[in-house]
């Protein structure tokens, strides 16, 4: 939530470019009364297989397992007792993402989502429910994907917020704006929820209270925010974005904004303070950097980027200081790397890879011991 990326998607038309998971960047994230979403476990037990790090992972990951086999999985994000995990999947037949729990081991696998598309899943209220973005309330099928005489796009879906049981009952809808609502995270204290939406006519970022109250725009800078993470001690937020540097593109953004999409182009890191204010670029890398959360101590942020190699699949793993200082390569990999969260401990790291794939872009969630510094 966060994009994400975990990102709205289309991977089909985003594999010959840059592999299945490049589509997740953007997420990225009926009458629901009558809801009721699938609780039967897809895995019982978990089928975890160990990989062996590449050689220049060695002094940051251990012990690599991967926890999901099948489909597109990512944007998996631990519980507040690091017990849990939430995250999107195309499992089981899903023609597009739909929402699951699992336990941290990767057993127990639970999809608590109804229809239409989901992204962005997250814990909160002491991990009792989750919240998460999805499609089903303008229609229980996949949304259409994006006109391809647009070239290469991403849809901008008409996600709203909902929670739930983490076992997806009492699903109830939080916002109701009916446009891209989605990539919500929530505050440390626990108390509020980040979230990008187009409900003011650009892509934002807002924040609002657990219950959908008190709604705060936070960006106002024309084109895209997106993909908002708070700061351990709930005093920054770290989000990605694009502003059209001229009048040209400006209007070309817009254009695209009115039809629903978006195209990527070139995506930094940026560190604004917990109401809006202070808003600085830290990255200034080219090419695609997003996903970014903190490291526990919040000096640090990780994020994913294939800024030596624009416009490739090969995403790798990042850290960098909160000032942009300290440039740090975390995974090697030759292709897609992103989504990384650290545990609450910060003993582990959790993120989305094409790795051990045994089809070509599959996208996988793995875990590793963290024995980085």
């Amino acid at each position: 939530m966060n994009s994400t990326p975990a990102a709205t998607r289309s991977r089909s038309a985003l594999r010959p470019l840059m592999g299945a998971s490049f589509a997740l960047l953007l997420t990225a994230c009926g009458d629901t009364t009558a809801d009721t979403a699938d609780t039967a476990t897809s895995e019982s037990t978990a089928p975890v297989a160990v990989v062996t790090p590449e050689a220049d992972e060695v002094p940051y990951l251990a012990n690599i397992r991967q926890l999901t086999f099948g489909g597109e999985n990512a944007e998996a994000y631990w519980s507040a007792d690091g017990q849990y995990i939430t995250f999107q999947s195309t499992r089981d037949g899903n023609a597009c993402d739909q929402q699951y729990v699992m336990r941290a081991d990767g057993s127990d696998v639970t999809k608590i989502s109804v229809g239409g598309k989901t992204t962005c899943g997250y814990f909160y209220n002491g991990d009792s429910r989750v919240f998460f973005a999805a499609t089903h309330h303008a229609d229980s099928a996949c949304p259409a994907k994006p006109d391809p005489s647009q070239g290469y796009v991403w849809p901008l879906d008409k996600f709203d917020i909902y929670t739930s049981n983490p076992d997806g009952s009492d699903l109830q809808r939080l916002t109701d704006y009916g446009v891209y609502t989605a990539e919500g995270i929530l505050s440390p204290d626990g108390t509020s929820i980040v979230f990008t939406s187009t409900k003011d006519g650009d892509l934002d970022i807002y924040t609002m209270n657990v219950d959908g109250t008190n709604v705060k725009r936070l960006t106002n800078t024309p084109g895209y925010d997106g993909g908002p993470w708070w700061s351990p001690d709930g005093k920054q937020i770290v989000y990605r974005a694009h502003h059209p540097k001229d009048a040209e593109e400006l209007a070309e953004y817009e254009r695209l904004l009115a039809m629903d999409i978006i195209r990527p182009s070139k995506v930094e890191l940026f560190v604004m303070n917990a109401d809006g204010s202070n808003n600085r670029q830290i990255t200034n890398l080219g090419g695609a950097n997003f996903g970014p959360t903190w490291t526990p101590d919040g000096t640090r942020i990780i994020f994913s980027s294939n800024h030596e190699n624009p416009r490739s699949r090969d995403f790798n793993l990042f850290l960098v200081n909160v000032d942009g200082t300290g440039l740090t390569k975390i995974t090697t990999h030759p292709e897609f790397d992103g989504f990384p969260m650290f545990s609450p401990d910060g003993t582990k790291l959790i993120w989305a890879s094409n790795r051990n794939a045994k089809i070509e872009g599959e996208t996988n969630v793995f875990v590793a011991d963290w024995v980085g510094k």
